[in-house]
């Protein structure tokens, strides 16, 4: 909850005596132009024992739900990645029959360059945050990669903006569809207790960037009756604006 006391982020959401709280991993799949397009990738299912004792997750379920909406792998087109924290990215590649393969092996996946930069040649601030070699290193060998440098409109209707604040390439995904707007901000809003303004995360570069784009965010959903995705509340993936 960044900059703000314990006393004041408690009132918005609970914690274990760990001081953790219990983070969801919402992913949006997109359906347009005769396209799959899958927001991030979750945690994956390479877990180091250290990140399970941290965190504690749950099993990965995005291939299961996908096959609940008769999804195969194969089908997923594009792959966005709002950045490359390994909660967003781990699903990149995973174990399947024991052997390490891309997740989505046809899928193009876009990413902003800085953050791929970032993520391959971290530096102490930021070291913790990735895992090059296990989530991404199969990708830059054997993947589709398409590299994006700031706004990107992907297909009528879908457009990428770079934010940075939570990580230096953070990208939010703007959509519009029969008339609404909906924005996926990732990390940059993951909870509805981040929607207020002051309100930050802790992993947060560069907390300035963070309250502009979220501004910028939030502004506008709320000048159109637009749609919020979140990326990590647990009680609600999705909040409606009304003016």
């Amino acid at each position: 909850m960044g900059v703000l006391p314990k006393p004041l982020w408690q009132k918005l959401i609970s914690c274990d005596d760990k001081n953790r709280v219990t983070l969801a991993l919402n992913l949006l799949l997109i359906q347009a132009e005769g396209k799959n397009i899958l927001i991030d990738t979750g945690i994956g299912n390479k877990i180091s024992d250290k990140v399970r004792k941290i965190f504690d997750p749950s099993p990965w379920e995005l291939l299961e739900n996908l096959a609940k909406l008769g999804l195969k792998r194969t089908d997923i087109d594009y792959v966005i990645l709002t950045h490359l924290h390994f909660d967003h990215a781990g699903g990149v590649a995973a174990y399947f029959d024991g052997n390490l393969e891309l997740t989505f092996p046809e899928a193009v996946h876009i990413i902003q360059t800085k953050e791929w930069e970032i993520a391959a040649q971290p530096d102490e601030l930021n070291r913790g945050s990735y895992n090059f070699a296990d989530d991404l290193q199969l990708l830059s060998e054997k993947g589709k990669i398409r590299f994006i440098d700031g706004e990107y409109e992907l297909l009528p209707g879908i457009r990428l903006e770079l934010t940075g604040g939570h990580s230096e390439g953070m990208q939010i995904v703007w959509l519009e569809s029969e008339g609404k707007i909906a924005c996926y901000a990732g990390d940059i809003i993951p909870m509805d207790a981040h929607t207020h303004l002051a309100v930050n995360s802790a992993f947060d570069l560069n907390r300035q960037a963070t309250f502009l784009a979220k501004k910028r965010i939030l502004t506008r959903l709320q000048e159109t009756n637009g749609i919020l995705f979140f990326a990590h509340d647990t009680q609600k993936s999705v909040k409606e604006f009304r003016v």
